[in-house]
């Protein structure tokens, strides 16, 4: 991640003609070697691998987080504390309790800040929550949504830091992504009742099998705020499954369906005209959609994952810029760990959980 912010923020200007243009100031690294070829590899000025150096360096005037969940709440203060806009990636904090420090923290600073869901940014994605906030779909009836990859499926991976701590497991690491789409597309969640299940208990380590203390994966109903009901699938077991980020919206006038696999392509159905020739048309993503022209010219060429991160970098950008509040900031991120907390509670508890109650 840090690879792919270093190249949003050393091409976002060019590709959004931003007012703001970044300079690559500072690196850090968990070593002085690693640091200082991420600094040549990626453009930086200079390097340093103790993050404080980097929080407290004059010259760095704006924050991307990009290391492990466990250290987004202290370097984020530490940032707040002098004045200096955060760009987190998710999930916000590593805990619902590090989010809430996050967020009064942020508050506190008053300067921009925001979390990288960097999926629910695809052209594809933002013409979804156009189509659905202007009523295209009719009132929504039912969301499913999924986020499935398979890069633990073998049960012979060994163990890492993925496997450890209730942060790094599905329910932590994965999950946040298509719980924040929910919440783009359809608002609010009140209610959740979740089962969490490990799978594969033991992976090999280097003293032989070592427990595993996470998540394999997790099914999840829903009830939103306005009353639509959903489900929802997270895995990082899901064999075959490479980026499976998908959901499925339900109207009464039509319905979307979105696969990540295929990121420049949404289905629509409209329920309308003769029975005979309905059906879900496959619209190909082009200029006419959110944040495409920028990249390319021609409909169907397509956008791909590093264009995300530039489009996060220029709503960042643009957060500092104005002064003014850029979706999703940390109290959106926060929210989407008050879901997963509540989830949590629920498989624990074996019942429904109100979010509110977290």
């Amino acid at each position: 991640m840090g690879k792919a912010h270093a190249v949003a923020m050393s091409a976002v200007a060019a590709v959004f003609e931003t007012k703001l243009r970044p300079e690559l100031q500072m690196v850090c690294a968990t070593s002085p070697d690693s640091a200082a070829r991420y600094r040549s590899g990626y453009g930086f000025a200079r390097s340093t691998e103790d993050w404080r150096t980097l929080v407290d360096d004059p010259a760095v005037e704006a924050v991307i987080i990009a290391a492990p969940q466990a250290f987004h709440r202290e370097i984020a203060e530490a940032a707040f504390a002098r004045k200096k806009p955060v760009l987190c990636e998710k999930p916000l904090g590593a805990s619902l309790e590090d989010s809430r420090a996050m967020v009064a923290a942020a508050d506190a600073a008053g300067v921009a800040n925001m979390v990288g869901f960097n999926y629910v940014r695809t052209p594809a994605t933002q013409f979804a929550r156009q189509l659905i906030a202007d009523g295209a779909l009719g009132d929504i009836t039912w969301f499913r949504g999924e986020h499935a990859e398979d890069f633990l499926a073998d049960p012979r991976s060994p163990a890492n830091w993925r496997t450890r701590g209730l942060a790094n497991g599905t329910i932590g690491d994965v999950a946040p992504h298509m719980i924040n789409c929910a919440l783009a597309l359809l608002g609010p969640i009140a209610q959740v009742i979740a089962e969490i299940e490990t799978v594969h208990l033991t992976r090999p380590g280097a003293q032989g099998p070592e427990p595993v203390t996470n998540d394999d994966h997790v099914q999840m109903m829903c009830r939103f705020a306005s009353g639509v009901m959903g489900q929802c699938y997270f895995s990082r077991i899901a064999t075959g499954r490479k980026m499976g980020y998908a959901y499925e919206v339900h109207g009464t006038k039509g319905a979307l369906r979105f696969d990540q696999e295929d990121q420049n392509a949404i289905w629509f159905y409209r329920a309308d005209g003769p029975e005979a020739a309905r059906g879900f048309t496959k619209i190909l993503t082009g200029p006419s959609h959110p944040d495409y022209l920028p990249f390319c010219q021609g409909a169907g060429h397509g956008t791909g994952y590093q264009d995300q991160i530039i489009i996060e970098a220029r709503d960042f950008l643009k957060a500092i810029e104005t002064g003014e509040a850029v979706w999703p900031t940390f109290r959106d991120g926060m929210e989407v760990n008050r879901v997963i907390a509540a989830a949590v509670e629920s498989s624990k508890h074996r019942r429904w959980v109100s979010v509110s109650s977290v």
